[in-house]
């Protein structure tokens, strides 16, 4: 395996730890918004704490997966980057 996404796959050849990868891809789709906005928004954590009254630590959580924001602390923080937060309910395929 030459890679983590090879070594990722061939994991994700069992069902029981695909089916719990797929359950946790919303999180990380959120997380990595929150990053790509950050980003987007040239921002580090520190200016983006300072904008948002929210501790860089706590950014740092939540950019690393370690905590789960509340949809109010998701408003604060796009407010901070000059965004606003869009949640979407998408059909699944059958």
């Amino acid at each position: 395996m030459s890679s983590y996404r090879d070594f990722l796959k061939e994991q994700l050849k069992d069902p029981e730890l695909k089916a719990e990868y797929d359950a946790l891809e919303p999180e990380f789709a959120i997380i990595q918004a929150m990053i790509n906005a950050r980003k987007t928004a040239g921002l580090t954590q520190k200016q983006l704490a300072e904008r948002t009254g929210i501790a860089q630590a706590d950014i740092s959580r939540l950019e690393n997966g370690n905590a789960n924001p509340s949809l109010k602390t998701l408003q604060r923080l796009a407010k901070g980057m000059g965004m606003r937060m869009q949640i979407q309910f998408i059909p699944t395929v059958q």
